[in-house]
């Protein structure tokens, strides 16, 4: 006669086998869930500022923001600002957390939280364990100010994927006084991975300032390789939710520009997968628009940031960018192009190759700084190892 066992009896022994096999009941195991990189900021307005991270395991994340006034972040209740998409809130490794509604030229302190996500059924949501960035060390942020008569910036690019270098570049200038950091393009060489691209060079710049200091990104050539590619835009958010965009700081319009790849749409090094003629003309219908808006026009000053310069090869790329924004730009006013690509430094004077603005190209082991005056532009580069090379005033 068989046996059964008692119902009690098997669930014990069931239990037994899940903890010496390893496994676990859905909703029960133990978290360990950690944040992997970041926070960083990104798209940071007038009134917006969006806030990146990575978790090791899903989760529901949000945000807690606090005026920098003096008071304890725990003295009340901060808001919270969660991932949503029509209506839910948003589960995943990668959080992107958009706040609107601040106030122009104001400094925030901000803490990152995410709580694991077990199951998310139809009818039922498990959690589990929640991470947070230090209680007793809040992150901050300032708003962009228009009106802001006076500031720094700096501009790297062309580093491809050497964290070392981009470090070394950066010690020879005060982030600290630094309103943002331009990166312009080719930060890595191609991007396979998302761990691919913290490691390039993500990892360090959230080391370095990004937590608190915003940088804006000009895609480079380079940045549309590599199967990762297509996710840039979910890393790298803009105003415009395209990689060209604008923004104002102080008397200074930017136009960042985004020249896409240097060789013809057809080329073997593509796979037959690059559309970047179709993107710029879309872009130049974009970029005329602009230079006829009274926010543009009305800048005492304007720079554009763009990867490839024109005027300075036969490329494809290059052709193409000269062909399709230099005579917008030249009718516009623009007081200066800053470019890389080239991995060397050059300028093109004013009216030297046709162009109606002078265009500044960056080197690849060289760091751009820039001061901004209601006057004018001051402006120093210099090498990896801190020697002065160029200067100039606009």
């Amino acid at each position: 006669m068989i046996k059964l066992f008692h119902t009690s009896v098997f669930k014990n022994i069931f239990l037994i086998f899940l903890l010496l096999t390893g496994f676990s009941l859905p909703g029960h195991a133990q978290s360990g869930i950690t944040i992997k990189h970041g926070p960083y900021l990104q798209n940071v307005g007038k009134n917006e500022v969006t806030i990146l991270w990575v978790t090791t395991k899903n989760a529901m994340s949000w945000v807690e923001v606090a005026p920098d006034d003096g008071s304890h972040f725990y003295a009340d209740e901060r808001p919270q600002y969660f991932q949503t998409e029509n209506g839910r809130k948003l589960v995943g490794k990668l959080h992107r957390i958009t706040i609107k509604g601040l106030e122009e030229a104001t400094t925030y302190r901000y803490r990152i939280y995410s709580r694991e996500v077990f199951d998310n059924l139809h009818w039922d949501t498990s959690f589990g364990k929640v991470v947070a960035s230090n209680p007793y060390r809040t992150f901050n942020f300032t708003t962009l100010d228009p009106n802001k008569s006076g500031y720094s910036f700096t501009v790297v690019n062309d580093i491809h994927e050497d964290p070392d270098a981009l470090e070394d570049l950066l010690s020879h200038v005060d982030l600290e006084e630094r309103d943002f950091v331009v990166y312009n393009g080719d930060m890595m060489t191609h991007i396979n991975s998302e761990e691919h691209l913290f490691k390039g060079f993500m990892d360090k710049t959230v080391e370095l300032f990004a937590s608190h200091k915003p940088f804006y990104y000009a895609r480079g050539n380079h940045e549309t390789r590599g199967p990762f590619s297509t996710r840039f835009m979910d890393f790298f958010p803009t105003p415009s939710g395209k990689p060209y965009f604008t923004f104002r700081q102080g008397p200074v319009f930017f136009l960042f520009l985004d020249g896409g790849e240097d060789k013809p749409d057809s080329d073997i090094e593509y796979g037959g997968l690059s559309a970047f003629d179709e993107f710029r003309e879309e872009q130049a219908k974009w970029l005329k628009k602009v230079v006829e808006s009274e926010e543009f026009k009305n800048a005492p000053q304007k720079i554009a940031i763009i990867h490839i310069p024109p005027y300075t090869s036969t490329w494809h790329g290059t052709l193409e960018v000269e062909r399709l924004f230099a005579p917008i730009l030249n009718e516009a006013g623009i007081d200066l192009m800053i470019s890389g690509h080239t991995h060397r430094h050059g300028f093109i004077p004013k009216g030297e190759k046709g162009n109606q603005f002078p265009i500044l190209i960056n080197g690849n082991r060289e760091v751009l700084d820039v001061r901004v005056h209601p006057s004018g532009l001051e402006i120093q580069i210099k090498d990896r190892e801190g020697n002065m090379k160029h200067e100039f005033e606009f």
